[in-house]
């Protein structure tokens, strides 16, 4: 991978960590239509620049992330990351297994599309219009949901949105709290990649395959890049969201998995 693979992969994790299409599959499939060789660090790098990512939320909210006068909300974050963090433990080589086949993930993101055509018409009453009215049992209960993502392609943003909704949130809030849960969940998964995993291949730990060559100047532009644009992507779905609500993304999902799902299979 060169530097301006690592841009691309980059930029496409900013524009899609927190939209509900899934940013996993997308820098997959960028990784293969460009030819970016699926090794251990390209592996982790497509992990470890969610930091970028993560650090949009905070800089974003970050009034709210650092109002320490309301510890309850630092509780909320933390019963509903629990879910994540075992699961994630649990069926981690399951999922890296699915990760090296592109087509049903491509399958995912079709009947994904299909769910949020209709996630607005199911959920018309919402009662909670502010993260304050979450209670402890709705932020577990969403984080149950957001579970649904450790399938590729399912995204991490849509499954816990959809929880939000199912659990009373409008549309909004529950897009804000899917924000803000992404902060403790995607730094969990970055820490255990970078610190805990260990590579089959190589043996070496995340951070020694970072501090290797030039792979330290990938992570830091990949970072800083995955931060702008994931802050410019934050703000636009906010809007979207407001005015159109899902369908947009559902759309978008069935058109991009048909293609990609055909682009696949032809090309097995």
């Amino acid at each position: 991978m060169d530097l301006l693979q690592a841009i691309l992969i980059a930029i496409v994790e900013g524009l899609t960590e927190y939209l509900p299409v899934s940013s996993t599959a997308h820098m997959i499939f960028t990784s293969s239509f460009f030819g970016i060789q699926e090794d251990d660090f390209v592996k982790l790098f497509q992990v470890s620049i969610q930091l970028g990512a993560i650090m949009a939320v905070v800089f974003l909210y970050w009034k709210k992330f650092f109002d320490f006068s309301k510890f309850n909300f630092y509780i909320k974050l933390a019963v509903a990351v629990i879910p994540a963090l075992i699961l994630g433990k649990l069926f981690d080589d399951k999922i890296d297994a699915v990760l090296g086949n592109p087509i049903p993930i491509a399958i995912v993101l079709i009947l994904g599309g299909i769910v949020l055509l209709f996630i607005d018409s199911r959920f018309q009453n919402p009662t909670v219009v502010s993260e304050e009215e979450i209670t402890l049992k709705k932020a577990f209960t969403i984080g149950i949901w957001q579970c649904l993502a450790m399938m590729p392609g399912t995204s991490r943003s849509a499954a816990s949105i959809i929880g939000g909704m199912q659990q009373g949130l409008t549309r909004a809030t529950a897009a804000e709290f899917s924000f803000f849960l992404a902060v403790p969940t995607m730094l969990a998964v970055t820490v255990y990649s970078l610190f805990l995993k260990t590579y089959e291949v190589t043996q070496l730990k995340g951070y020694e395959l970072i501090l290797q060559g030039d792979n330290i100047k990938f992570f830091l532009v990949g970072n800083l890049v995955a931060f702008v644009v994931a802050v410019l992507a934050i703000k636009l779905f906010i809007e979207v969201i407001k005015k159109y609500g899902f369908k947009p993304w559902g759309y978008y999902r069935i058109i991009a998995g048909i293609i990609l799902l055909i682009y696949f299979t032809l090309n097995k």
